[in-house]
């Protein structure tokens, strides 16, 4: 019985031992007539067709409202927009939630705390940083230039407030540039934003998709660029 077992193991590695160069030379064989394929007009089109297909159906999961003042902040600030866009992501979904306010006071579409907005030398400011600021004074750009916060009028209409999408959103490229990320600091200035790691490991998941997703629009509108200029 042993030895009919053996002569079953020797007949299988003569197979693979034989098998093995003809499947090698069949993979080079359709490398190489793939390749030859490709010169001739009809199958290239066709290929180009198939790859600039498989590009142009990516798409950013952004709100598009949103992308012209995100891409507007980093002007500015130095903070790539697409880590804008997972900060809004991660703090509102985008501004769907509802309130735009936090069960620990966090306020508008990017959740800042009074005291990070206004200022933390804000003499009601301690703990958490939801402090006793009244409200006038909360959206007033000179009471938060004198306390140091990061509220910014972004909008240029007299007040810097965190439920206008625009003040929100450059106060965030605000105090992420403060932080660090326009330098290229980004896992520190996330962690400062909100002091939790898997908040930052969330946070830098929304930006590497967002990120790949961009590079492959790019690519996309790089190859339809082409392919209209070709001959």
């Amino acid at each position: 019985m042993k030895q009919k077992k053996d002569t079953s193991y020797k007949a299988k590695a003569w197979i693979v031992i034989l098998l093995l160069p003809i499947t090698i030379t069949v993979y080079i064989l359709l490398i190489i007539g793939w390749k030859e394929l490709q010169r001739i007009p009809v199958v290239l089109e066709w290929a180009e067709s198939i790859h600039l297909k498989s590009f142009t159906q990516e798409k950013l999961d952004i709100p598009e409202e949103y992308i012209a003042i995100y891409q507007q902040a980093e002007e500015i600030y130095g903070v790539p927009w697409t880590l804008l866009a997972a900060h809004h992501r991660m703090e509102t979904i985008f501004s769907t939630m509802d309130p735009l306010l936090s069960p620990v006071g966090a306020e508008g579409h990017m959740q800042f705390m009074p005291c990070t907005f206004v200022g933390w030398s804000h003499p009601s400011c301690s703990g958490l940083g939801q402090g006793d600021i009244p409200e006038e004074d909360k959206v007033d750009p000179e009471i938060i230039a004198e306390y140091g916060g990061y509220g910014v009028d972004a909008n240029k209409d007299g007040v810097a407030d965190p439920y206008d999408i625009e003040d929100a959103i450059f106060s965030a490229a605000n105090y992420l540039a403060a932080s660090g990320a326009a330098d290229g600091e980004l896992e520190k200035a996330i962690f400062n934003y909100n002091r939790s790691d898997k908040y930052v490991e969330d946070v830098l998941y929304f930006y590497h998709l967002y990120e790949s997703q961009l590079q492959a629009l790019q690519s996309a509108s790089t190859l339809q660029i082409e392919k209209k200029d070709g001959p």
